[in-house]
């Protein structure tokens, strides 16, 4: 095993980088207060808080009103879907996604099937994209919301999302007297795409630090202004009502410290990444019958999902992780179940295909050095494993 441990599983977390740490640090034993409380500790904290939402609301080209800050992303993409759901029932009960979203999109929408709600679920082609013609058959006077996710978590690939947001304001609902929320969760695509919502063209978007080299446990969601949307958690009223609960001061700090250095680098370090990922592409597929899933080039600069045949995925995140390299068999959220991949299965794979899959997310600590040693040992590994197969 290397001394050195190269960590390719970028997109199930990322480290905090250090400047991040070294913004968060005084609100944790020196600006301690609650921003709520009105004496001077209370209102640093305040002060910090409200300096992060203007931050990130720059960054997004918003005000700093429709930043709402959450304890996750998955907590952001539930008050998306949920609290819409709740604010306009009375006006349509119809609600459009994808079969490839998070599964915190799509337990929230199945959730709401149980309570009277009807859901599409569009279809991908084999690269994981939606069919504009598709989501335009799909509307309905009863739609209210349509939520696609920006880029995946577990294939990478990217949707139209500015092109989606053209066709649904050619779609205006009566009942709503205007088209339907767009919803984007955005969480793979802070550190290599933009996110200026205007240019999206989106109502509402999720975001996570711990995906941006900021902090867990802290997400957030951008609500335009307008768009009624009702809370999931009741109390003190916080963050203008819409999440209720004392507010993670070091976090907000770190995820604005996080986010404008992923957008201030993100053009160069997709660049840096997108060479790096074909290294290991055209490493590994030296190797027979190793298949790319997701779009060859509308997909994150980062991501490398592969189906590699006559291996179980688990096996080989088991042999990488003992020859010193993290990757994983599938979305990070869904790990310790044994179903295969639903993204996958999206795309007409097979179950089996989908247990032989394998999903590389190179960072900002990824080197050339690192890929050609992932390389090697994968080789090794690969041919190992085939052998014991019988398969090979």
């Amino acid at each position: 095993m290397s001394n050195h441990f190269i960590y390719l599983d970028h997109a199930a977390t990322t480290p905090v980088d250090p400047r991040v740490l070294e913004a968060m640090m005084p609100y944790f034993n020196e600006k301690f207060g609650n921003p709520s409380s009105l004496h001077s500790i209370g209102q640093q904290a305040k002060k910090a808080q409200d300096s992060a939402r203007k931050e990130i609301a720059t960054i997004l080209g918003c005000a700093a009103q429709e930043v709402v800050f959450t304890g996750s992303g998955t907590e952001s993409d539930n008050l998306a879907i949920l609290g819409i759901a709740k604010a306009y029932a009375k006006r349509g009960k119809h609600i459009i996604t994808t079969k490839i979203e998070h599964p915190a999109v799509l337990e929230a929408c199945q959730h709401l099937e149980k309570n009277g709600f009807k859901i599409t679920y569009l279809p991908v082609d084999n690269d994981g994209l939606i069919q504009l013609d598709d989501l335009g058959k799909a509307l309905t006077k009863e739609t209210i919301l349509v939520s696609i996710i920006y880029a995946n978590n577990e294939i990478g690939t990217i949707q139209p999302i500015s092109e989606i947001a053209a066709l649904l304001k050619k779609h205006s609902n009566p009942e709503l007297g205007r088209p339907p929320i767009f919803h984007t969760d955005a969480c793979q695509a802070a550190c290599s795409l933009d996110i200026q919502v205007d240019s999206l063209g989106v109502d509402l978007m999720t975001l996570n630090a711990g995906k941006i080299y900021g902090p867990k446990g802290i997400g957030l969601l951008y609500v335009r202004k307008g768009t009624k949307i009702e809370p999931l958690i009741y109390g003190g009223g916080h963050e203008f009502g819409l999440r209720s609960g004392t507010e993670n001061i070091p976090a907000i700090v770190g995820f604005a410290t996080a986010l404008k250095l992923a957008q201030d680098s993100y053009q160069k370090e997709a660049a840096r990444l997108t060479s790096l990922r074909g290294r290991l592409l055209t490493g590994l597929q030296k190797l027979p019958d190793i298949i790319l899933n997701g779009h060859a080039q509308k997909r994150l600069s980062n991501n490398l999902n592969l189906t590699i045949k006559g291996v179980e995925g688990e096996t080989l995140v088991i042999h990488l992780d003992t020859a010193g390299i993290a990757a994983s068999s599938g979305s990070a959220c869904s790990s310790g179940k044994t179903e295969p991949s639903h993204v996958l299965l999206a795309l007409g794979h097979s179950k089996q295909e989908a247990y032989q899959s394998l999903r590389f997310s190179l960072g900002r600590s990824t080197t050339k050095e690192d890929i050609d040693q992932v390389i090697e040992q994968f080789t090794t590994i690969i041919n190992e494993a085939r052998q014991e197969s019988g398969t090979y």
